[in-house]
């Protein structure tokens, strides 16, 4: 009898961990602006959501400034309905925090939000930009989420919201800056088969990439007209060619003859600041990888 009842509890424990490890990833990328996740992660987050993961991009700033002609509270208010669009394209969840763009500093009120969102979200990895950045609101985004790093789990910090049980993995996005250190790709996820989708969430930041970076950069006559036509002009002009680093990370995770037929590839570096996953960690956390 006491053979058979550790028998059924063997039992129970192993459909319970079989169960435990079939529950959902939560992922939250954080970007600095309401386009700066899909730049960076769109990909590797329709791949998520594709095999019934949660995704949440969060930008910390409400893009209030990231245009030639509108400015201020109406264009903060269209940037975060662009937001939403990607949204219902992307499957994901996208929150914009009320800080001005172009003023963003790493204060206590700021890291508290992100805080509560990482928190909110419970998250299992957290992504965010590197802090060495031409932008410094790209490159504070990346001081206040490493400052969030450990206090997740603090209760006595933002106590209005629980404190994680677990420390995320935190990763930064890919940068091509190589100073003070260049990125390091220690997971490179093949994009290729989901470029559509990530190019259909890009096009919904209509105010962003068909209007104030063509400005800004000076090729706002490259612009086609069509939507059709947009979207693959867009293909073409925001993804080059995989670098060497990501490419030989391409090998490890996919084999080299499988990386050789990569086309699009998204890359990101862990942070010595969260929890440090092992290989078979990084594996369970991007269960695509390898696919």
């Amino acid at each position: 009898m006491k053979a058979k009842v550790i028998a059924v509890l063997f039992c129970f424990i192993s459909v319970y961990s079989v169960l435990a490890q079939q529950d959902p990833l939560r992922i939250i990328m954080i970007g600095a602006h309401p386009d700066d996740c899909d730049i960076k992660g769109g990909g590797t987050a329709s791949l998520y959501v594709a095999m019934g993961h949660k995704v949440k991009f969060v930008s910390v700033t409400n893009g209030d400034a990231g245009h030639m002609e509108e400015g201020g509270g109406m264009l903060a208010k269209r940037r975060i309905a662009e937001t939403q669009e990607v949204a219902r394209r992307m499957g994901v969840e996208y929150d914009v925090l009320d800080n001005h763009d172009g003023e963003l500093l790493p204060t206590l009120e700021i890291r508290l939000q992100i805080i509560r969102k990482i928190r909110e979200w419970n998250a299992d990895v957290v992504i965010a930009p590197r802090p060495n950045d031409y932008h410094p609101d790209h490159r504070y985004t990346g001081v206040l989420v490493q400052d969030a790093a450990y206090m997740v789990g603090v209760p006595n910090v933002a106590p209005d919201t629980p404190p994680l049980k677990k420390n995320p993995v935190f990763l930064y996005f890919q940068d091509h800056f190589k100073k003070p250190n260049p990125f390091e790709p220690h997971v490179a996820v093949d994009i290729t088969p989901v470029i559509d989708k990530k190019i259909s969430g890009m096009d919904a930041h209509e105010s962003q990439f068909y209007e104030w970076l063509p400005w800004i950069g000076g090729y706002a006559d490259e612009v086609p007209e069509g939507k059709a036509e947009r979207k693959e002009w867009l293909k073409g002009k925001r993804f080059g060619s995989i670098n060497p680093a990501v490419r030989e990370s391409l090998e490890k995770w996919y084999g080299a003859g499988r990386a050789e037929e990569v086309q699009y590839a998204e890359a990101f570096e862990v942070c010595e600041y969260g929890s440090q996953p092992s290989e078979e960690d990084l594996k369970r956390l991007f269960p695509m990888l390898g696919k």
